[in-house]
């Protein structure tokens, strides 16, 4: 164990030391993949919050089938049994006018004043259908819809359907993005750390064609180099993930009413700390990669 550690030392050290010999170029690593990371975990920090409000709303997903004003309360039940029958449904509750006609009261608040003027009660009888969570989707949605339609004393139907489907497409084209936009910049910031890491190696080429002379193994000669590169993106990454949370705290009052309309009345989250790590992974996978092109580039290695 001690000569683990002992290694693990010298290899920080060396790695340190190959670092701080090309400190402009460093820099400059360490920032091009904190840039990358920033514009990439943007998009992934809205896709997820995006995310979390299709799975709430997925949760209160129900289809609505209103009954014609001709229908007797007595056939409401062989309805209700029909609709259960459908594939994907789990439960069927009848809502009758009256119970419709008290949502509605409760749901508008005041406005529950401009009732006691009507006459007679201008909602009709409905039931409310739940489906089950595994069918909780616009595919679901629309297996549904399409059995009911145009049944006897079903009059309309009314589902998130169409609403789901638009999204799905929002949060894919964010995905889209992010991906396309990750892959550029991420190319970019693999260039330039495999830059830094061969002028690393430019400034220690008697060091290291001295240990390759001696018999020094490629993983011996290589490993300080790969650690280089680790480092940079480890620092990248906890850059980024600083300069989020920081633009974070600063954007998101700005703008909380319109996020909040954005994602459905959900207030906005921050990265989970597993999401956190796999960004941190992410930046270090980037400076490993771009140290492997570098070495990959030289006889010595």
């Amino acid at each position: 164990m001690r000569q683990l550690w002992a290694r693990l030392i010298s290899l920080t050290r060396s790695a340190l030391r190959g670092l701080s010999s090309s400190p402009v170029a460093s820099g400059v690593a360490v920032v091009t993949i904190a840039i990358s990371l920033v514009l990439v975990g943007a998009f992934a920090l809205l896709a997820s919050n995006m995310r979390s409000l299709l799975d709430d709303f997925g949760d209160a997903l129900v289809v609505a089938a209103y009954l014609g004003e001709n229908v007797p309360a007595s056939e409401y039940p062989a309805l209700a049994d029909l609709a259960r029958s459908v594939e994907g449904v789990e439960s069927v509750q009848v809502i009758s006018p009256e119970q419709a006609l008290e949502r509605f009261r409760v749901g508008v608040g005041r406005g529950a004043a401009l009732l006691e003027g009507l006459s007679e009660n201008p909602l009709p009888a409905s039931l409310e259908i739940t489906l089950l969570p595994e069918h909780q989707s616009a595919a679901g949605l629309g297996v549904v819809v399409e059995s009911l339609e145009g049944l006897p004393g079903i009059d309309d139907l009314g589902s998130g359907q169409q609403w789901v489907e638009g999204y799905l497409r929002a949060l894919a084209l964010v995905r889209g993005l992010g991906i396309g936009l990750g892959a550029i910049l991420g190319f970019a910031a693999l260039l330039i750390v495999s830059n830094t890491i061969r002028l690393a190696m430019l400034s220690r080429r008697d060091e290291l064609e001295l240990l390759a002379l001696v018999g020094a193994s490629r993983s011996f000669v290589g490993a300080p180099l790969l650690l280089e590169g680790a480092l940079c993106g480890a620092a990248g990454s906890a850059l980024a993930l600083a300069l989020l949370f920081l633009l974070f705290q600063l954007v998101v009052p700005g703008f909380e009413f319109g996020l909040e309309l954005l994602l459905g009345g959900l207030s906005p989250h921050f990265f989970a700390p597993s999401e956190c790590l796999a960004l941190m992974a992410a930046g270090v996978a980037v400076g490993v990669v771009g140290s492997l092109f570098a070495l990959a580039s030289e006889r010595f290695a």
